[in-house]
């Protein structure tokens, strides 16, 4: 036995039901395989709360809050103390008490922080135990960007996140024996940002669940309906999802319409707040919400789309669709970090005009749609198995730590 390992995240790393839990719950997974864990995190509702009972049969200990500090008090704090406002929202007093309690009580080799905002639970740590941050994304760059496309109020608070948390996510990098991102690409933003080189910042790809994400399994179908189906999957109250749904539905689907009048696009994606709601209002857009089980659509999907403008970072939307053996049609951005060829195993569309042409291509071409599917779930057998993408965190966890415990 190497020791024991401590797993902080921002939300409930199972089930792994929405985009940053997949990454968190295969990281989890992959540790308990390794050593005993011992996992802190924050519920964000009843529902999550729910979920501790079967994420303890996984893990050694664990302390899960509900968070329970709204924005507005978060901002204001932040504000106040000059803190970033995501790492204010993101705090409680229990949590460091019990962290520090782990760390004394139990032998921890290593402590893994998931999500920039987490970092600040670590304390200095005793010489030997290694710190693993896992930051996903470069989400000071996503807020800078934010605040650079914006204008009045909201674009200054989004430009002082950018500057605070880059501050912050910086400092914690130096601390840390190892800081991981999501994609190659988001860690080489981030060592030309910060400084700091390859064999601190490195790349953990995120994986797809290909035994689950398997167009030969049984799942439930969905009714097909009549006329070409196009579906964009996400969790519907995140921004950048909000404005890719709505982008498509006012600027790409009208034209695709036009050539394809029955076609229909489908978002679906829990909690859809009142402007996603409303597109449903729109000729042939569906606006599903929750949905028991993705797998349906994405079978019944004649196209998956992902026309995000802001995305950082591998999106698990697509690597599901592609490993449903769906084309997919993807922004630059959401394509970003993927290691797949445009043409081949997808379709990279730089704007509404152009995800309009290349859907109304592949709606067109069904041997050619059907041919990119097989090519897309290729490359994700080939590519994308967590196994593999897991592969080196053994060594991440267990090698020899580096002499950077100053703040």
């Amino acid at each position: 036995m190497k020791g024991e390992l401590l797993f902080l995240c921002h939300r409930i790393p199972f089930p792994p039901d929405r985009g940053d839990k997949i990454r968190s719950y295969h990281l989890l997974k992959r540790m308990a395989e390794l050593a005993p864990v011992h996992v802190g995190c924050f519920a964000d509702d009843a529902r999550d709360m729910g979920f501790a009972p079967d994420m303890a049969k996984m893990t050694a200990s664990q302390c899960v809050l509900m968070r329970d500090r709204s924005r507005m008090t978060a901002g204001l704090k932040g504000l106040a103390t000059g803190q970033s406002l995501l790492v204010s929202l993101f705090d409680h007093p229990a949590l460091h008490r019990w962290v520090a309690q782990t760390l004394a009580e139990r032998p921890i080799a290593a402590v893994v922080t998931y999500s920039a905002q987490m970092g600040h639970f670590v304390p200095l740590l005793p010489q030997g135990t290694r710190f693993v941050m896992d930051f996903v994304d470069f989400d000071s760059a996503k807020y800078a960007a934010y605040g650079a496309q914006g204008s009045g109020p909201m674009a200054w608070i989004n430009r002082r996140e950018g500057r605070v948390l880059f501050d912050f996510e910086r400092a914690v990098a130096k601390r840390a024996d190892l800081c991981a991102f999501v994609s190659e690409a988001e860690a080489a933003l981030f060592r030309q940002a910060s400084g700091l080189g390859p064999d601190r910042i490195v790349a953990i790809d995120n994986g797809v669940a290909l035994d689950y994400f398997d167009p030969r399994t049984e799942f439930p179908a969905i009714g097909h309906g009549d006329g070409p189906l196009i579906v964009f999957t996400g969790q519907m109250d995140y921004r950048p999802n909000i404005e890719a749904a709505d982008t498509f539905a006012k600027q790409a689907f009208p034209a695709i319409r036009a050539v394809h009048p029955d076609a229909r696009f489908a978002i679906v994606g829990r909690n859809p707040v009142k402007p996603v709601q409303a597109l449903a209002a729109l000729p042939g857009v569906i606006v599903t919400g929750a949905v028991p089980d993705v797998r349906g659509w994405l079978a019944a999907a004649d196209v998956v789309v992902a026309p995000l403008r802001i995305a950082r970072g591998i999106q698990n939307k697509v690597l599901e669709a592609m490993a449903m053996a769906r084309p997919v049609v993807a922004s630059p951005q959401a394509a970003e970090g993927i290691d797949a060829r445009d043409g081949e195993h997808l379709l990279i569309a730089a704007d509404p005009a152009d995800e309009a042409a290349k859907v109304i291509a592949l709606l067109s071409d069904g041997e050619r749609a059907q041919h990119m599917g097989k090519a897309a779930r290729a490359r994700m057998e080939e590519r994308y198995r967590w196994s593999s993408t897991l592969a080196a965190l053994q060594d991440m966890l267990f090698g020899p730590a580096v002499n950077m415990r100053a703040a």
